[in-house]
């Protein structure tokens, strides 16, 4: 089901410290980095702490491995959503801490910190792990290290690796942001975040830079576009596979943008990349694929930008206003669905639910095809909310719309072909070049073209303005 934008961290809460930089890695290209360690400062003591928004939920996915090889290996993970701390020393799992709890929303950045210091005298001491702030006590799994025991993260002989399990394989798919390792301290969850003092449910982040790293600590940012694996502590940079600048992003846990929702993608019919901005329709067994945005509104203006990287005959961009989890309908077969339809140029809204309809602009129809930008600009606050539809910064018409059956308007994309289609949304964080940079009146989002005077990306913190 898609998450309404109201719920954390799609609201924002103002911050000590604003984070400017994510990285987006996919899967598929098998993006990650690795870096080999030096001496260790103490391996008795270790912090790990990063900032992660999926976008693949439901497999067993790798994000920071300390790996020699199969047997001598530090894993923090994703096991069947649920995350897992793990250390592995000559073939013997010696420590196993695995929440009850899933993590599986793509709408949400997670804050997830381990601590070990395995000196404490107490076993349930010496290793903590942390979700959004707070200790995760209710456990899947729990073998505690004995005390002293060495963790293999820092071992001087062993690799770090970001997104990858350590054998080129279990590559993970999401947004990286404030990716810290320290080497020797093990750390209070306090060095890491805060709660919001007005909204004491939310995790906020601290600036890192000034704790103590150690030999094999590091601190990405991403600040960078054109060295992703700086290290911003000074340390040795990562080296980096498969990643390039249009993977450095403003999508952050300070600021979170608008995505594809992968839980809400009518039965899996498209394949979603790119941290969900590349809609990859499957072909023959496609008919009726359908998505929608993470962020659904019911008030303010906003906008949008879908390039049909390959477009067929039937490709519909728009907006929904209701869940497409069990939906094997075309976008326009209700009464709360518009969609800008290529083939003829039409926009599709139903005169009554279950009833497809094609309707003509009132400037008269324009079809669109493969490299056309369709821009959308809803309008929520006018009195009479309205949908634009634009190629290629043309307006192409303005329609009216009801009240949306769920409460909130989603961003929408359907094909009902047989054609292996790939479409890509930008909402501020485009997968492609831009051959012309503009972002909204407060400066957030890269588009193609600019927005309409009024229309903002939609984006945490525009939504607390706005929304």
């Amino acid at each position: 089901m898609p998450i309404n934008s109201f719920l954390y961290p799609a609201k924002h809460v103002p911050v000590a410290h604003e984070v400017a930089n994510s990285c987006r890695f996919d899967d598929g290209s098998s993006d990650s980095m690795t870096r080999d360690n030096g001496t260790p400062t103490n391996q008795k003591k270790c912090s790990i702490s990063l900032w992660f928004k999926r976008t693949e939920p439901g497999l067993n996915k790798y994000l920071i491995v300390g790996f020699d090889d199969e047997s001598n290996r530090t894993l923090l993970q994703f096991s069947s959503d649920q995350l897992l701390f793990q250390n592995q020393t000559g073939g013997s799992n010696n420590t196993i801490i695995k929440s009850n709890a899933v993590f599986r929303d793509p709408s949400t950045w997670y804050h997830f910190c381990v601590i070990v210091d395995t000196t404490q005298g107490t076993d349930t001491n010496r290793v903590k792990m942390y979700v959004n702030g707070s200790q995760v006590t209710s456990l899947a799994s729990s073998t505690y290290p004995s005390q002293d025991t060495v963790m293999e993260l820092t071992d001087a002989a062993n690799s770090i690796l970001i997104n990858q399990k350590g054998d080129n394989s279990d590559y993970n798919s999401g947004y990286y942001s404030e990716v810290v390792v320290l080497d020797g301290t093990a750390a209070s969850i306090g060095d890491f975040g805060e709660f919001d003092e007005d909204s004491p449910t939310i995790w906020k982040p601290k600036d890192v830079s000034g704790l103590t790293f150690g030999t094999n600590g590091f601190y990405l940012d991403f600040k960078d576009s054109s060295a992703l694996g700086n290290d911003a502590n000074g340390g040795t940079d990562f080296t980096v596979s498969n990643l390039t600048a249009i993977d450095q992003t403003t999508d952050t846990c300070t600021n979170n943008f608008c995505t594809v929702n992968s839980l809400d993608n009518y039965h899996q019919q498209a394949t979603l990349s790119e941290g969900n901005t590349k809609i990859t329709f499957k072909g023959p067994s496609s008919y009726y694929a359908y998505s929608t945005g993470t962020f659904g509104v019911a008030s303010g203006k906003w906008y949008w930008e879908t390039k049909a990287t390959s477009a067929g005959n039937h490709n519909v961009y728009g907006i929904s206003g209701r869940y497409v989890i069990a939906y094997n309908k075309g976008l326009g077969v209700n009464t709360d669905e518009y969609g800008y339809y290529n083939y003829n140029g039409n926009y599709t809204n139903a005169s009554s639910d279950g009833s497809y309809a094609e309707n003509s602009f009132s400037g008269g129809n324009v079809t669109w095809t493969t490299n056309d930008i369709i821009g959308i600009a809803l309008d929520l606050d006018s009195g009479t909310n309205t949908v634009k539809f634009y190629k290629n910064n043309a307006l192409i018409g303005t329609v009216n719309i009801i009240a949306p059956s769920s409460g909130f308007y989603y961003p929408a994309w359907n094909q009902f072909d047989n054609q292996a289609e790939v479409a890509q949304p930008n909402f501020g964080n485009p997968s492609y070049s831009l051959s012309s940079a503009q972002s909204d009146a407060n400066g957030y989002g890269s588009f193609e073209f600019a927005p309409p005077l009024g229309y903002y990306a939609l984006c945490s913190k525009n939504l607390a303005e706005y929304g």
